[in-house]
């Protein structure tokens, strides 16, 4: 029996859905970043400005789809070297294009008085008051799901946060599993052993690539943090419903370069596509995981994993020959039919 992990039809659509304007600390305008990133091959951007949610549908065009976001914090208390400051960020995308009420809003913190004046919030809703514990980061995730928002938690090395902190977190639809903008400024931040412990947590959540792009240096410079993580979403048409239907679904992988062609299980047998790398990695919840490899030295394109009920999860990690990882979301084997 075929199961398709990655849907055979419909067509895949790359997107950014972590990205920063001159509406917060960004250095291009909304329409300058639609621009830069259609130009890239990019087919979806959520401009996820600091605290700050403003839909910007009148970019959208029919080949490319922009989608309504803001991006939360969560700091302790500022201490005195402020490089030592733990926090939490939290992405929230519209799940429906007639979203525009900014959810966990405060009228009188947060934001600077423009923006406040400028931002649209519902008035029957008390204000949010943040503090940096889990039980408060937990009830925001649980109301921007309530209020129709695609919710992922971000960047945990550059937030410094471990796992005492992320542990306790719970509900978010994914987390990054890269964040461009980190890795280029110094960090750490391809994250595959902050999924497993999620995943080991027993929490069932999904991953993404984001460039988290501020654009603050030119498009030449090593620094500058467009085009180099992306989610690449498989749907049946480039519309909003469809994209955000496919997010909900989990039809996406992360990639800092490498492209997931297909994925899918005939009975106990996981087949995978892929463009040209060294290893693929089959990854398992047990002591089970696999590697796939080419012929006689060449690059590897595709290859075919047996998995077992009590392997519990799976997900498949392509390599290629820079070190670029592409990264499928867990698939757990109690959801499927063997």
């Amino acid at each position: 029996m075929i199961t398709e992990l990655l849907p055979l039809n419909g067509a895949f659509y790359k997107a950014n859905l972590h990205a920063h304007s001159t509406e917060s600390d960004g250095r291009l305008t909304p329409a300058e970043l639609k621009e830069a990133y259609k130009a890239q091959g990019y087919s979806v951007l959520s401009i996820t400005d600091h605290e700050f949610m403003l839909p910007h549908h009148d970019l959208s065009d029919p080949g490319f789809l922009m989608m309504t976001g803001f991006e939360m914090d969560f700091s302790e208390e500022r201490r005195t070297y402020r490089q030592e400051t733990k926090c939490c960020h939290l992405c929230f995308v519209a799940l429906d294009a007639k979203i525009d009420l900014q959810p966990c809003f405060h009228r009188t913190k947060y934001l600077s008085p423009e923006k406040i004046a400028r931002a649209k919030f519902d008035p029957d809703e008390p204000d949010f008051e943040r503090e940096y514990s889990p039980e408060c980061i937990n009830e925001a995730i649980r109301i921007g799901k309530e209020k129709g928002f695609f919710v992922t938690y971000n960047h945990p090395v550059w937030s410094l946060e471990r796992y005492p902190e992320y542990s306790k977190y719970h509900g978010m639809h994914a987390m990054e599993i890269s964040n461009y903008s980190s890795i280029v400024s110094g960090y750490d931040e391809y994250n595959p052993r902050v999924y497993e412990d999620f995943l080991h947590l027993g929490q069932r959540l999904f991953v993404q690539g984001t460039d988290d792009n501020h654009n603050r240096q030119q498009p030449d410079h090593p620094k500058w943090d467009s085009f180099g993580g992306f989610t690449v979403i498989k749907a049946p048409r480039l519309d909003y419903e469809s994209i955000a239907s496919a997010l909900l679904a989990g039809h996406f992988y992360a990639s800092q370069g490498p492209e997931i062609r297909a994925l899918w299980m005939d009975d106990d047998i996981l087949h995978v596509e892929c463009s040209p790398a060294v290893r693929i990695y089959c990854i398992t919840k047990s002591r089970s995981s696999m590697a796939g490899y080419g012929e006689n030295g060449a690059p590897a394109t595709a290859a075919e994993f047996r998995i077992r009920p009590d392997d519990g999860y799976f997900r498949i990690s392509v390599q290629d020959e820079k070190g670029l990882r592409a990264d499928s979301n867990a698939y757990f084997t109690d959801e499927l039919k063997f």
